[in-house]
């Protein structure tokens, strides 16, 4: 499996870049990278959410009335959580959200979403390249020569660059990320992966 590589002014050069079919060309499994995602998503959840109980609201614990003969419910605190003001009935309290999946499935998960965006046409191979200064318009320029300023794009770097990571921040749907930190959620996010030529390394043995 090859793909032809590109320069930055998204024109085609004469190189060529053999992908790792068992990577990139197996048969997707749509479970895994639901898993993948939902993990993904759910320990990105803060769970700081919290009302507050009876025994934490703000008031005097004096019986509001007396037990009989008012005609009424008997009631023994003004902060029974059948007035207003009152405290939560089993409200929400912090927790963790976090989940666990198996290694091998998130590994399945990566392969499967990058085998669709393979098999659609949405990776694009980038001659390797660094930015002199973190300039917004010179990474709007290479996003433009490809026709995808209007598309969410993911941009795969071997190693950390700030120049290029500067420069993409400002841009809306653009987003710079090592390889070793590629996951499910963002390939299957973006419209459209550029990866460079010295990042596909690296992600084939992460994944191998």
């Amino acid at each position: 499996m090859e793909l032809k590589v590109h320069n930055i002014k998204g024109k085609e050069t004469d190189k060529k870049i053999k992908l790792n079919k068992a990577i990139f060309g197996i048969q997707p499994n749509d479970h895994a990278i639901y898993l993948d995602v939902k993990q993904y998503l759910a320990n990105n959840r803060k769970g700081l959410h919290k009302s507050k109980e009876r025994a934490e609201i703000a008031g005097s614990t004096r019986k509001i009335k007396k037990q009989k003969g008012t005609g009424t419910a008997r009631a023994g605190s003004i902060k029974n959580p059948l007035f207003r003001g009152g405290g939560t009935i089993f409200g929400p309290r912090p927790r963790s959200y976090d989940q666990k999946i198996n290694k091998k499935v998130k590994k399945l998960a990566r392969k499967s979403a990058l085998a669709y965006k393979v098999k659609n046409n949405e990776i694009l191979i980038l001659e390797d390249f660094k930015l002199s200064n973190p300039k917004t318009s010179d990474y709007l320029k290479i996003i433009k020569a490809f026709g995808l300023e209007s598309k969410k794009t993911l941009l795969v770097i071997n190693e950390l660059n700030n120049n290029i990571y500067l420069s993409s921040r400002n841009i809306k749907n653009s987003k710079v990320i090592i390889n070793s930190e590629l996951n499910t959620y963002e390939i299957t996010d973006a419209n459209n992966i550029l990866i460079l030529e010295s990042a596909v390394e690296g992600i084939e043995s992460t994944l191998k």
